[in-house]
């Protein structure tokens, strides 16, 4: 169990004016944080005076360069052992936030997953629902939650994953898929997300795609052959059973039976090869 007195709270923020302050002054009531940094992503309202004025550490890009790029500002510059981000927009609970605080220790990360009857519309949750079924597919541990900005973590172990993070809306899928692949302990902790206040810098359909991409990112780094593999036998199988077919129409194996066979044992190779690069990645650390 982490105390309060070892979290740093980070949050990232982007015209957030309205309600950043009563966040940090919640926060500030719930308990005795080491410290509370918000990272100002270029705001062009009043975010920076009224955090600052609420008693958090306030740091400020000179332009607005993303929430990952704010998450990561606020990692380097946490003095914390643990890490507790969370959003300044209101959705989250304080009192959740110690929630997730008691497990740290116990836990390398912990992500509050919101429930399904808390998220948003109907879409984002359909949306929510396919990302998840296919991070919990690629990494073979239940991900109820892939998306959850809210989440606490040794600090130690997310600055090894921080040259992964990118700059835009990927930080949350990126953290959660490197720590399981990685073979650290995650934790999803149930939690009830109330209504934002504003609306969603996210996007289903411009983010969505986004999102897949980074999750072929980081199991292919972590775990190759699990892309490489059902490819190659899907591409085998393929060809065993077009040539088949052929062989009995046409008494003869067309030529493109053999170009994916020969495509299942190319991707094959690959797969075993980029698996050796990525043992050679990971040799060495403690």
């Amino acid at each position: 169990m982490a105390a309060p007195e070892t979290v740093s709270i980070l949050i990232p923020a982007f015209n957030e004016g309205p309600v950043v302050a009563d966040v940090i002054g919640a926060l500030r009531a719930t308990a005795n944080w080491h410290e509370i940094i918000l990272v100002d992503d270029g705001s062009s309202d009043e975010t920076a005076a009224a955090a600052e004025a609420a008693g958090a550490r306030v740091l400020r890009h000179p332009y607005n360069k993303g929430n990952g790029a704010a998450v990561k500002t606020g990692i380097r510059a946490a003095s914390g052992e643990y890490v507790l981000v969370i959003d300044g927009d209101g959705q989250h609970k304080p009192e959740d936030a110690c929630r997730i605080v008691d497990g740290l220790g116990d836990y390398d990360l912990i992500v509050g997953a919101r429930e399904g009857h808390t998220q948003a519309t109907g879409v984002r949750r359909a949306g929510n629902g396919l990302l998840n079924a296919f991070a919990t597919y690629m990494t073979g541990r239940q991900i109820p939650d892939l998306t959850s900005g809210f989440r606490g973590a040794r600090l130690s172990i997310l600055r090894e994953f921080l040259h992964l993070i990118p700059n835009g809306f990927s930080t949350p899928t990126t953290t959660t898929l490197a720590f399981i692949k990685a073979g650290y302990s995650v934790r999803f902790l149930p939690i009830e997300a109330r209504q934002r206040t504003g609306v969603s810098k996210i996007r289903l359909a411009r983010d969505g795609t986004k999102f897949l991409l980074i999750i072929l990112k980081i199991v292919t780094i972590f775990s190759p052959m699990k892309i490489f593999l059902p490819v190659s036998v899907s591409a085998f199988l393929l060809g065993v059973a077009y040539g088949a077919w052929t062989v009995v129409i046409s008494g003869r194996i067309a030529n493109g039976s053999v170009l994916l066979l020969m495509f299942s044992v190319i991707v094959f190779l690959v797969g075993l090869v980029s698996e050796q690069i990525s043992a050679l990645r990971f040799e060495g650390r403690t």
